[in-house]
């Protein structure tokens, strides 16, 4: 069957997990028997053999990348002094007229869009070929902006609209499928969730020595490290985390907290850290890849999600994978597959303190948490996603739109 999809990154030119998701759903839906092009806004090499990439646009990753940190309109300095105004919008719309003539053009018989960024590039898709649109939401904007701003009108008027017009929409988890429902009004039976997942056999090995060789140093004298892992905006929640880690070292003063990640909030959390009188146990790591973003995970005694609204959440399987128990937010799509993790409210720091405590303190705790999830990570599948997919491809195939 083929498949015209339409996404913003992947990896290794992922500024999150949205990237991470569509790469391993793809690799699966191929083995299934998808036959897909997939439609970037830039031009990269991607070590990919089981699909087609096309660029929408003749851009670097860079030149996308700059507009797409935010959504609105920003200015940057060119290497020639110059400064020019760099537009989200304005790559969507760029995007938007590409992809229309690729499927005007195509021979695919479903179309299937990741998240708003794609969502008006694929309403012209499917009128220009009049083949079926799937439209697949790993967040919507109150997840990412917090409920209680709603974040930006525009973003939710084009998620609105492509949910609507849509044939078929699939949201990552129940949570984000309850938030479409209540957001824009979308009837559940419209809505299929699929799980994202996670297969170990895709995970990169552990090298012997970790790369975090002065946290290293700290365990062996008797430290023991919580991590985080994602992005520092307002969705992750991570000032309720310094707020309970607070209270962590107060009963266990020797514990360090390992912040990798990057995002608007990051001057913030260390003003924060440093007004809870915290810094001296709280590590900035930035953003990483690669060995240092596994050691990451690796170096943990207990690895923390503390989201506010998290559509899904691939990070504690991750964490679970690379050796790291974990402690995640109520407020997930992953606590809705993940049963052998500690779960907690995000805003009931008391209780996020508790448990962060109890398992830094006991390493049998640690050990026999970590030993229960991982037996359940392994049985994990992007096959099982792919399935699902697979399906509601048929369905929608069969009954393909035919051009008036």
């Amino acid at each position: 069957m083929k498949i015209l999809m339409l996404g913003w990154e992947l990896p290794p030119h992922n500024s999150g997990g949205l990237g991470v998701a569509c790469y391993h759903m793809c690799k699966a839906l191929s083995a299934s028997g998808a036959d897909i092009d997939f439609v970037l806004p830039y031009t990269a090499k991607h070590d990919v053999d089981f699909m087609r990439i096309n660029a929408a646009h003749p851009q670097d990753v860079a030149s996308v990348q700059r507009s797409g940190i935010a959504y609105d309109s920003f200015k940057y300095t060119k290497h020639n002094g110059d400064i020019q105004w760099v537009d989200l919008f304005g790559q969507t719309s760029m995007y938007e007229e590409s992809v229309a003539r690729i499927a005007a053009i195509s021979d695919h018989q479903v179309i299937h869009a990741h998240d708003w960024l794609t969502c008006r590039a694929a309403l012209r898709a499917r009128e220009a070929s009049g083949k079926p649109l799937i439209v697949h939401f790993h967040s919507i904007e109150s997840d990412r902006a917090g409920k209680e701003y709603g974040g930006n009108p525009m973003v939710r008027e084009i998620e609105r609209m492509a949910a609507l017009l849509a044939d078929r929409v699939i949201a990552v988890s129940e949570h984000t499928k309850r938030g479409m429902m209540r957001e824009y009004g979308i009837p559940g039976d419209r809505i299929d969730v699929v799980h994202n997942s996670m297969d170990i056999g895709s995970m990169d090995p552990l090298d012997p020595d970790n790369a975090y060789t002065y946290l290293t140093a700290m365990k062996q004298r008797g430290y023991r490290v919580v991590t985080y892992v994602g992005r520092l905006t307002v969705q992750k929640g991570v000032p309720n985390l310094l707020r309970a880690f607070q209270k962590v070292i107060h009963y266990q003063p020797k514990t360090i907290l390992l912040l990798v990640g990057a995002g608007e909030q990051y001057y913030e959390l260390i003003e924060l850290s440093a007004q809870l009188g915290i810094s001296q146990n709280v590590l900035f790591a930035d953003f990483q890849r690669g060995k240092r973003w596994r050691d990451a995970y690796a170096i943990g005694d207990l690895f923390v999600m503390p989201s506010v609204s998290e559509p899904f959440g691939l990070t504690p399987l991750e964490a679970i994978g690379y050796g790291s128990p974990a402690l995640i937010s109520k407020q997930s799509g992953v606590a809705e597959i993940l049963h052998n993790a500690l779960k907690v409210d995000f805003w009931d720091i008391d209780e996020m303190a508790n448990q962060i405590t109890a398992v830094v303190q006991n390493d049998a705790l640690r050990d026999e948490l970590h030993s229960n999830a991982y037996t359940e990570f392994v049985n994990l599948s992007w096959n099982h996603a792919a399935e699902k997919i697979m399906k509601i491809y048929k369905q929608h195939a069969e009954g393909s739109r035919v051009l008036a």
